[in-house]
């Protein structure tokens, strides 16, 4: 993908200025399916979140923000400025880049049509083909819920050429890795390690078959003096459709914890 430059014109504004980040190189957080993307969408309109829109290869920035969204498209609100609004209709391809609970969130519009919404002016899309969703390890990591345990089985090699299958519980999850506690003592693991043939159980979303980096190790003791280890772990080489699964789970998790929060449950 051919990104365009960030360096605005003067009718724009410094606040409008956004990265705009390759899709081939962050592929694994591509959403293609409607089912993955409206929840999206639907986020940036509840959340009001501002969609810095650019075009003519970033060249103009125009800030913005989603109306609705459903089978027929998108709409979203006219600019500030009727100059950077007419330009926006001229232009073939827009890149809008916006964030969502401090997630990046980045998708391409192929032109855009004027409409009206409650008698105002207003910008039409077709859907975007895809939606880059870039949840970062260093963004987010979700605890996961106690009444819902996730459970991790590991491969460990032995000296003989064989592999013992053992289960571990997933204490968080994130697009990077996870962390794994209540792992037996006497484990050979050492950091660094990488473990292929692993599995996780993601409650309601699925199955994924992984591998694993050691990132760090320690002992723990639990509230009942059980001691154990617990893993840090990063992917390895993740792909795409179950770091997708990942993020819809982490999704799931998320929406329920703010619905019983606003008691919607």
């Amino acid at each position: 993908m051919n990104t365009p430059s960030t360096a605005p014109d003067a009718s724009s504004t410094p606040q409008a200025v956004a990265e705009v980040l390759d899709n081939e190189e962050f592929s694994h957080y591509l959403l293609y399916t409607r089912s993955e993307m409206f929840p999206v969408l639907r986020g940036l309109i509840e959340h009001v979140s501002q969609v810095a829109m650019m075009f003519n290869e970033g060249r103009n920035i125009l800030l913005t923000s989603l109306v609705s969204c459903d089978d027929n498209g998108l709409v979203l609100e006219y600019g500030a400025s009727m100059e950077m609004n007419r330009k926006a209709l001229k232009a073939e391809t827009l890149f809008c880049v916006s964030h969502l609970d401090k997630v990046k969130i980045q998708f391409i519009l192929r032109g855009v049509d004027q409409i009206e919404d409650g008698g105002r002016p207003a910008f039409h899309a077709s859907l975007p083909d895809s939606i880059l969703r870039l949840q970062r390890r260093e963004f987010y990591r979700l605890v996961t819920p106690v009444a819902q345990p996730v459970r991790c089985r590991i491969r460990i090699p032995g000296p003989d050429g064989s592999s013992a299958l053992v289960e571990a519980h997933v204490a968080d999850i994130s697009g990077g890795g996870i962390l794994l506690v209540g792992l037996p003592l006497d484990l050979p693991l050492e950091t660094d390690m990488e473990l292929s043939g692993c599995g996780i159980e993601l409650p309601e979303i699925g199955s994924i078959a992984i591998s694993l980096r050691l990132r760090s190790l320690a002992e723990s003791v639990s509230r009942s003096g059980i001691r154990a280890k617990r893993a840090g772990c990063e992917f390895v080489n993740l792909p795409g459709p179950m770091a997708r699964l990942i993020q819809r789970y982490i999704m799931k998790i998320e929406r329920e914890r703010k619905a019983r929060e606003s008691g919607m449950t």
